[in-house]
């Protein structure tokens, strides 16, 4: 009997010791994931930048060290450095003339006749120090290419377009180059600066051409503008020329600054305008970022716990034979659930994402749910109305200081937001100015449009100052954008940990009381 009492009580300390060592476990896996997160966020990123520095200091003396080598060598060898020279075969020569005299031949019969649309060539050149070049541009002849790269400095040798040519490298809505954000911040401030320093508009086209030698499609469609500079167009028609590569709203812009003589102040501006819509699109990524972040962890954290940790206790319960509580249940079978079905839940959950992407890009009326569903809700509802109210009234402000009609300026702003709910606002509007009414009475009373918003355009209107009052209704709703973004990162960051701490602390309270109906049997 005594013996018997002995075993048990010595069971129960073995219990009792892998309850204490997996909770243990618990704690050190998390102490090793948090380890781990911190090592990346700071000693990975410190050797990184630690290594690109020492990459860039060594280059630079190898820069450094080479351009003293080179002060000390004669002119004659740096002359001879400079200057490399081409040589080939006869046989390539022979190959090259008998390509010139075929263009020549061409060009005196189809070759100077113009398409009505816009075709894709292939030719061959040799630049001025004997090396040859093989490229592609868009034109409406091979005279106008010829000509093109004729006052480029090349003597040229062959121009080539066929269907195959057309179809590998003619731009099409779907295939054009579009500039990012970035990329056209860069490049207007870049072309307006070049103007000011008294370079003409095609030079600084070309300049411009040359800085973006590795992005082939982006440095094609530049030279194709230089093309159409050459042939006499204008800015605005060569940049719609290029597809979906330049906004409608930069288009519009340089079309009325053609008209007004103000192209270098409409660049700046434009320049000004993108750089504060880049800006207004990186708060919000950063205010979703961090919540998503913590989501991720949140989520991973809970599904370890799951998957390796609560088995560990179904062991210790089935041999204890341990009664368990409703709730305890429920999280060891949401255990076995999730460690069956574990890849099945993945992919269900890449599929829902992917279907509801593709809905809501595709589907008008997906769309709108959507976002009046959002727009609904607190919080995120001022987030989405700030930021479109601002996108929208500085864009409208910007177009009417430029002198861009009214009716052409509601279509731009009709294509550069996504939501549906303002583009029917847009719509009305122009309903209302072509029925003679005023701008204000497509806001007027619309739950999408605060009253702040709709008296000051109402004021814009009676006073005959909309541009500026537009400016002032859209750094008003930055501002307040800005201040409710940052508030939430505030506001998020302790609602997400509390989150975190119940579901953990609840998954290891289900886990714990059970261990207490063991203890009362032992004893």
């Amino acid at each position: 009997m005594v013996d018997a009492v002995l075993k048990e009580k010595k069971y129960w300390y073995v219990s009792i010791f892998n309850f204490f060592k997996s909770i243990i476990l618990v704690i050190f896996s998390i102490f090793s994931y948090a380890v781990i997160g911190i090592k990346a966020c700071t000693y990975d990123l410190f050797v990184y930048i630690y290594n690109n520095i020492s990459w860039k200091l060594n280059k630079g003396y190898k820069r450094a060290k080479e351009d003293i080598n080179i002060s000390k060598e004669t002119e004659l060898d740096k002359k001879r450095r400079k200057e490399k020279v081409y040589n080939y075969s006869s046989k390539t020569l022979a190959k090259l003339e008998a390509e010139y005299q075929e263009l020549v031949r061409d060009l005196q019969t189809t070759g100077a006749t113009r398409t009505k649309e816009v075709n894709a060539y292939r030719f061959k050149v040799r630049d001025k120090s004997g090396k040859i070049i093989k490229g592609t541009m868009s034109g409406l002849s091979k005279l106008d290419i010829n000509a093109f790269l004729i006052n480029e400095g090349y003597s040229v040798y062959s121009i080539k377009t066929s269907p195959m040519i057309n179809f590998l490298y003619k731009d099409s809505s779907l295939t054009s180059p579009k500039m990012t954000t970035k990329e056209l911040i860069f490049w207007l401030t870049q072309l307006s600066t070049y103007l000011k320093a008294g370079i003409t508009l095609n030079d600084s086209v070309k300049i411009l051409a040359k800085q973006v030698t590795k992005k082939k499609s982006k440095a094609r469609a530049f030279q194709a503008i230089s093309y159409e500079l050459t042939l006499g167009a204008s800015f605005s028609a060569a940049l719609e020329k290029q597809g979906n590569m330049f906004p409608p709203l930069l288009i519009n812009m340089v079309k009325a600054a053609e008209a007004s003589g103000t192209l270098i102040e409409t660049l700046e501006d434009m320049a000004s305008y993108y750089t504060e819509i880049d800006e207004t699109h990186k708060q919000m990524k950063s205010a979703m970022t961090y919540p998503l972040i913590i989501s991720v962890f949140a989520v991973a954290v809970v599904i370890f716990i799951l998957v390796f940790i609560i088995p560990k206790f179904v062991e210790i319960y089935e041999k204890n034979d341990i009664e368990l509580n409703g709730f305890t249940a429920f999280i060891i079978n949401a255990s076995h659930f999730l460690q069956n079905n574990v890849l099945m839940l993945l992919g269900l959950f890449v599929f829902i994402v992917i279907v509801l992407i593709v809905a809501y890009k595709n589907i008008k009326s997906f769309r709108r749910s959507v976002q009046t569903f959002l727009m609904h809700l607190p919080v995120i509802k001022n987030i989405i109305i700030y930021n479109e109210l601002a996108i929208f009234t500085k864009t409208f402000a910007s177009l009417l200081r430029n002198n861009v009609f009214i009716t052409e300026s509601i279509d731009i702003l009709s294509k550069i937001t996504n939501n549906e709910i303002y583009k029917s606002i847009l719509y009305r509007t122009i309903n209302n100015i072509v029925k003679g009414e005023k701008i204000s009475e497509a806001f007027k009373d619309h739950w999408a449009v605060p009253d702040v918003a709709y008296f000051m355009i109402v004021t814009g209107e009676s006073t005959g100052e909309l541009d500026g009052m537009m400016q002032k209704v859209s750094d008003y709703y930055q501002g307040l954008h800005k201040n409710i973004i940052n508030n939430l990162k505030s506001f998020i960051e302790p609602i997400l940990i509390s989150f975190l701490a119940i579901v953990v602390g609840g998954i290891i309270i289900a886990v714990v009381v059970p261990m207490f109906g063991m203890y009362k049997q032992v004893m």
